[in-house]
């Protein structure tokens, strides 16, 4: 990899996971739909469900409260905070700057919420990654949050689901960085697969196309295109993160690939969790940095319909580091319940 005068990384990290769930067979069950096939089907058992006082906003405000504390930087420190979303709580008045003010960042701070289907949290890394680079801040806050939609009935109902991970960036050279960021590129083109029309509660989308040429083939182009812009072989990684819609794309991209499943293993969280969205990749990485160990090269790939994808190479400068154990016990909800609290958000 080419080397650079001024490089970010990745300081500090957190997430926020609502402890309320629902089995995909309750959901399944409501709908009278056959409970083994949806779940063999997509290869989600359960997924998260926010409660009536979670949001887009709290989540990403937890996640990056536990962030800057992982970094061991002063929230003042903070000088740009984007927030990544689908679901922000207003269609006028930035999570972002909510968020900032919030956490006690430096008001003189670059705020801004962006949306790009689910790749909005790794579009807020490459912008906070760039700011770095220019030299512009010192410190930045990358987050994805999601409380996702699906309409009743729908197979997107078995994986719509909320969470929030949250990046604390700064220099490379910094004592606490903790993974560098080596490389990124973006692979975009206009594909209509996934959508939600202004004003209308939850979004549509094209089926099977939302597979091929939609999800695979943006997903391939940009990990083919980082892998060859770096002179790297999916042997040359460490751990390689997909979005994860379903547990059924990101295995099979990374089966043809050529990645195994000790690569994707630590990343892969969708089964158990749901799809978040924003914070879905992000997520996976979430979960990998607190398992890589020094000199480990990481590959994040993220997807966001309508359509794109944000690739990352990244090289860990240490081990690392496991975040506090959440002590809360998973809460599961009754498909009764779940309904009042979709109809709420």
């Amino acid at each position: 990899l080419k080397s650079s005068a001024m490089q970010s990384a990745i300081l500090g990290f957190g997430i926020s996971i609502p402890s309320r769930k629902i089995k995909a067979e309750e959901i399944a069950n409501a709908w009278k739909q056959d409970a083994d096939a949806m779940i063999n089907g997509l290869g989600v058992t359960e997924k998260t469900v926010p409660d009536a006082g979670e949001d887009t906003f709290t989540l990403a405000f937890e996640a990056g409260k536990q962030a800057i504390e992982t970094a061991k930087i002063k929230s003042a420190q903070v000088s740009a905070v984007f927030v990544g979303s689908e679901s922000h709580p207003y269609a006028v008045k930035p999570t972002s700057g909510m968020v900032a003010a919030a956490l006690e960042c430096d008001p003189y701070c670059h705020c801004a919420d962006l949306e790009f289907a689910c790749k909005a949290g790794t579009a807020a890394m490459q912008i906070v990654d760039s700011m770095i680079r220019a030299k512009q801040i010192s410190h930045g806050l990358a987050i994805g949050a999601d409380c996702a939609q699906a309409k009743p009935g729908d197979a997107l109902e078995y994986t719509a689901a909320a969470g929030a991970a949250a990046f604390v960036m700064g220099s490379s050279e910094d004592k606490n960085a903790l993974c560098r960021i080596d490389q990124t590129l973006s692979f975009t083109t206009d594909t209509p697969d996934f959508w939600r029309a202004n004003g209308k509660p939850h979004p549509e989308h094209a089926g099977r196309f939302t597979g091929e040429p939609a999800y695979f083939h943006h997903v391939r182009e940009a990990t083919k295109g980082i892998l060859q812009l770096s002179n790297l072989q999916t042997s040359d990684i460490d751990h390689v993160i997909f979005h994860m819609p379903n547990a059924k794309f990101p295995s099979r991209i990374a089966k043809e690939l050529g990645f195994t499943k000790e690569q994707l293993e630590h990343g892969f969280i969708v089964p158990t969790i749901g799809n978040t969205y924003s914070a879905c990749s992000p997520l996976g990485l979430a979960h990998v940095l607190q398992e890589a160990k020094r000199k480990d090269r990481i590959l994040l790939v993220s997807y966001g319909s309508g359509a794109g994808s944000d690739a990352f190479l990244m090289t860990m400068l240490r081990d690392g580091m496991k975040l506090p154990v959440d002590t809360r016990e998973a809460t599961y909800i009754q498909y009764s319940e779940y309904q009042s609290l979709t109809t709420a958000h």
